[in-house]
């Protein structure tokens, strides 16, 4: 299923390799892979593009990152084998592996494992100061907002959030990066992000810009956390320079997958790489300090890839049986 990115042994370059991986039989290794992010300038695009230069130079198989919409065709591009890993968030992934994607109506993702936990994805939106909005539901009716990349994390649920807390809205879907430049010139009035945080575009944002982050009311937090798969979450005062005391927002968690027709071999080693040196994850990206085996439990969705449960297990992780892909 994997054709595509699953090729040829590169023992060759074994020379190359840390001595851990040297031992290892990479005879069905994949000559190079991929792992889908997001689009430039969200954390998914970091991240991503951070862990897969970890993985491809510690164990000497050609990768990086791809641009793609995000979690939710993230899990169908894993699924199908277009990349070989990827990224997600619980909501999208859930929706997914019942056929409820509505990139792909039907198709039941069960091709999908996980790899690791990475961090959770809070909800919070960006609007210029100029707006005097200061929580949601202050976002006027007939407001612009941009969501992010269609079908992503943002996309998926912020829409839904704003319905349920009465906004009316245009939706509008982007990049990124362009939806700052659009909030910038006037286009947009309010930017509804969904990643972890600090985000690179909000501070970018403020570098150039008095900006506002909208938080949730304690009633909207209560409301939002009654009607969708979130927890409440805060954003801490240093993660911004706009901000001055800790904002409330909700959240929800992420985990890379696998593709399960991976070699158990490859994702052990891969999951070593990434899972053994957080302080060097942390240097990829500051929300990396949760990709810690303690929250190997914050998965209950996704079945485990057996060469990532095998590590963890062996990590101090209690992954049942009934949770590793057979």
């Amino acid at each position: 299923m994997i054709k595509s990115i699953l090729g040829t042994s590169i023992v060759a370059l074994a020379a190359a390799m840390p001595a851990v991986a040297q031992d290892v039989d990479r005879t069905d290794w994949p000559a190079s892979f991929t792992v889908g992010t997001a689009s430039q300038g969200g954390t998914f695009f970091v991240f991503g593009s951070g862990y897969a230069n970890l993985i491809a130079e510690e164990l000497g198989v050609t990768g990086g990152a791809e641009v793609t919409g995000g979690p939710m065709q993230n899990m169908a591009l894993v699924h199908t084998g277009e990349a070989a890993l990827g990224m997600t968030t619980m909501g999208p992934a859930q929706l997914s592996i019942a056929g409820e994607s509505p990139l792909a109506p039907g198709l039941e993702m069960t091709n999908v494992c996980a790899h690791f936990p990475m961090y959770e994805t809070p909800f919070h939106a960006v609007a210029l100061a100029s707006s005097g909005i200061t929580s949601l539901s202050e976002i006027p009716d007939g407001s612009r907002v941009g969501f992010g990349p269609s079908g992503a994390t943002a996309d998926t649920y912020f829409p839904e959030m704003l319905t349920a807390l009465g906004v009316e809205f245009e939706r509008r879907n982007g990049g990124w990066s362009d939806l700052g430049g659009q909030l910038q010139d006037g286009l947009l009035d309010v930017i509804a992000f969904a990643a972890g945080v600090p985000i690179p575009e909000v501070s970018q944002l403020e570098a150039s810009n008095d900006i506002s982050i909208i938080e949730f009311t304690e009633a909207e937090q209560a409301q939002i956390t009654e009607e969708f798969p979130v927890a409440n979450f805060e954003i801490p005062a240093d993660t911004y320079q706009t901000l001055t005391e800790p904002a409330r927002a909700v959240s929800m968690w992420n985990f890379a997958i696998a593709n399960c027709d991976l070699p158990e071999s490859f994702v052990y080693e891969a999951t070593r790489v990434i899972m053994g040196d957080n302080a060097r994850m942390v240097q990829v990206h500051s929300s990396a300090e949760t990709a810690v085996v303690e929250n190997w439990d914050k998965n209950t969705v996704i079945p485990w890839h057996p060469g990532a449960a095998r590590w963890f297990n062996e990590n101090g992780a209690q992954i049942p049986d009934d949770m590793i892909k057979q």
